[in-house]
C-alpha cells in the first residue's frame, strides 16, 4: 500500500534530536519525527516527594502538554480551563513510567528529575516522540548532576535506554510510525515502548474498527521493535 509520504510500511519518518536546545534546563532535547516536534526539558531538583524522603532513593517523573496552536485548530490552554484533561494526565504518567523503567533509583540518590514534554507541533505520535526525546534530556540531566557532584561520578543511574513508536493497521496493512493522516483512519492503533535491549515497557493497542488477531498483533510488535531499535541507535549517536 502506498503511503502519502512515499515511505514503505516499515519505515520511520525522518527523525532528528537536537541536544541542549534550552540554555536554562539541566538537560534538554528538541525531537522532530516528521511533522511532530516536541521540546523535552529535564530539571534536577534537590529533593524527593515527601513519601520517598529518607529512603535513599531518587525519583523521575514527567509532565506533558500541547501548545494551543500545535494542531490545525487552536486549543484552549488547560490552565485557562482550570483543569488538566484526562489525556494529558494519561500521557504524563506514561512518559514517567517509561523513564523510570530504565533508571536505578538508588543510584540516583535523593534527588528528583522532572522532564517536561511540550508539543510544539503535532502530526501524530506525540506521546512516542515525547518518550524518545525525554530519554535524551534525562541522560544529559544526569550527566549534569554528576558534574555538579549531586550524583557520584561512579554511579550509573541509567540501566538502559528507552524509546517509543506508534504502529497500526491502515487499509488492512500493518504500518510503522503513523502520521496523523494515517492514525486518523487506522483500523488498529498501537503505541509501544521498548528498551534498548528490546524489552517491552508498555503496549497500548486498540481496535478502532475491526478487531485484530494474534498474527496481526505479532506483525505490529515486530514493526515496533524494529522501529525502536532504529530510534535507540539515533539516541546513542546523539548522546555520543
Amino acid at each position: 500500500m502506498a503511503r502519502k509520504d512515499g515511505r514503505t510500511t516499515d519505515a520511520l519518518r525522518p527523525v532528528t534530536i537536537e541536544r541542549g536546545w534550552s540554555a536554562q534546563a539541566e538537560g534538554s532535547a528538541l525531537i522532530s519525527v516528521g511533522g511532530t516536534k516536541v521540546l523535552c526539558t529535564a530539571s534536577v531538583q534537590p529533593s524527593v516527594p515527601r513519601w520517598m524522603a529518607g529512603k535513599g532513593k531518587g525519583w523521575v517523573t514527567a509532565e506533558y502538554s500541547m501548545l494551543p496552536r500545535s494542531t490545525n485548530e487552536r486549543m484552549d490552554r488547560e490552565s485557562v480551563k482550570g483543569r488538566i484533561g484526562g489525556r494529558t494526565h494519561e500521557i504524563s504518567r506514561l512518559v514517567g513510567r517509561s523513564l523510570r523503567a530504565v533508571v536505578d533509583m538508588k543510584a540516583l540518590g535523593e534527588l528528583s528529575i522532572v522532564v517536561d514534554c511540550d508539543v510544539l507541533q503535532a502530526d501524530g505520535g506525540t506521546r512516542c516522540a515525547s518518550i524518545t526525546g525525554a530519554y535524551v534530556a534525562l541522560a544529559d540531566a544526569i550527566e549534569w548532576a554528576k558534574g555538579q557532584r549531586r550524583i557520584p561520578a561512579s554511579a550509573q543511574p541509567l540501566i538502559d535506554s528507552v524509546s517509543a513508536i506508534s504502529v497500526g493497521i491502515v487499509g488492512g496493512e500493518p504500518m510503522l510510525d503513523l502520521a496523523y493522516v494515517e492514525d486518523s483512519r487506522a483500523e488498529t492503533d498501537m503505541n509501544v515502548v521498548v528498551t534498548g535491549r528490546g524489552l517491552f515497557v508498555e503496549v497500548q493497542g486498540t481496535a478502532e474498527g475491526a478487531p485484530f488477531d494474534r498474527t496481526e498483533l505479532g506483525a505490529l510488535l515486530d514493526l515496533a521493535v524494529g522501529g525502536c531499535d532504529s530510534l535507540a541507535t539515533i539516541q546513542r549517536e546523539v548522546l555520543a
